[in-house]
């Protein structure tokens, strides 16, 4: 979310400039790649880059296809196959044995309005599955939004294609994985890109002490939403955590006052025994949705102990949790002092939400990368 955020303000700078400016997004990945579906670039008509589709061996010939989709205002999808052994079939030198189709598309009010329509879904929070028309060349960039609940808003050019579209949406949303497929309509077939939209993760930090500092800003980098947790509110200023939100409550009303849902990883970290256990308490009585990872900083005795004391009043770990318990919090890194710390959590968070274990890659006997659904 937060390279989209930093394509659209360049965007509208640029629109209000009165520059040509056209997009490019990986639409579709076969095999290894260094980016992924939903990743983008926005090529200014001067030369300028924001965003990327990959280690920068692409972009250069994008920015040509780009130049072409300028002057005559079509979009265009290309493919860059890379699976050949010879680099020299591209002449490019990836390195890498993978194929992906690129959506060059010139950024009008359309284009423009399917990137604001994916900041203001993070902003409200919402999950929602955004669907670009491909092809046919007549009805490229045609945007469409598929909420949960079916919601539609937009409207497709092919009669008959709309119904289609979105259970098409609603099984990719369920997948939880961007893809490119193909819809049926009255005018023949439809090749769309259906993409996830989630809001960002939102990380809450109870205990608002020194190394919660690095913890906020590495995950405000990523460009979560944190949210600090403390009773003291001297501890709770932008000048300690900038681009954190902050909740004043005592530590025995956090678990149950903390907003907490599937895209929530909390990490206690109060540095008192008793608060991280009234914390804990509070999590564990609060009903579903629960966050998708609770680390309690400090050694695995610690966390044990209380638990066994929270059992002892008749509260215990709800099933739906108890894979989601990490203590002590981190990666297994030899992390040392707060920064180190604070990178081994952050660490874990992202392999805790994809479900990932977190080890070495070169000991990954599977695809760095899980494959698309067919």
């Amino acid at each position: 979310m937060k390279e989209l955020l930093e394509i659209l303000r360049a965007a509208e700078a640029g629109r209000a400039r009165g520059e040509a400016m056209a997009l490019a997004t990986i639409v579709g990945v076969r095999g290894s790649t260094y980016r992924r579906e939903g990743a983008r670039l926005l090529v200014g008509a001067g030369g300028t880059l924001t965003g990327n589709i990959s280690g920068g061996c692409l972009e250069g010939d994008v920015q040509v296809v780009a130049g072409e989709v300028l002057a005559d205002g079509r979009p265009r999808l290309v493919t860059y196959d890379l699976t050949a052994d010879d680099d020299l079939v591209w002449g490019l030198g990836l390195g890498c044995n993978g194929a992906i189709d690129v959506f060059v598309e010139p950024l009008d009010a359309r284009g423009l309005a399917g990137l604001a329509a994916m900041r203001d879904l993070a902003a409200a929070e919402r999950t929602a599955a955004l669907v670009t028309v491909l092809a046919p060349a007549a009805a490229a960039g045609t945007r469409l939004t598929v909420y949960p609940d079916g919601t539609l808003e937009g409207a497709l050019p092919a009669a008959g294609a709309a119904d289609r579209v979105r259970r098409t949406a609603l099984a990719v949303l369920a997948e939880g994985q961007s893809r490119r497929t193909t819809v049926e309509s009255d005018a023949g077939l439809l090749d769309v890109f259906v993409e996830v939209v989630r809001p960002p993760v939102r990380l809450v930090v109870c205990g608002a002490g020194h190394d919660a500092i690095p913890l906020v800003a590495r995950a405000v980098e990523l460009g979560w939403r944190v949210v600090v947790v403390d009773r003291r509110e001297a501890f709770l200023t932008p000048e300690r955590f900038p681009g954190a939100r902050f909740l004043q409550v005592p530590f025995r009303e956090a678990g149950a006052a903390l907003p907490a849902d599937e895209r929530t990883a909390v990490v206690v970290m109060t540095h008192n025994y008793l608060h991280d256990r009234d914390v804990l308490r509070g999590l564990l009585t609060r009903p579903a949705p629960h966050p998708f990872y609770v680390g309690l900083l400090g050694p695995r005795l610690r966390t044990e102990k209380m638990l066994a004391e929270l059992a002892a009043e008749g509260v215990t770990v709800p099933p739906a949790l108890a894979s989601r318990l990490f203590a002590p919090v981190g990666l297994d890194i030899g992390s040392e002092g707060p920064d180190e710390i604070a990178l081994a959590a952050v660490a874990e968070i992202i392999a805790a939400e994809r479900g990932r274990p977190g080890g070495f890659l070169r000991e990954r006997r599977a695809p760095i990368h899980a494959p698309a659904p067919s």
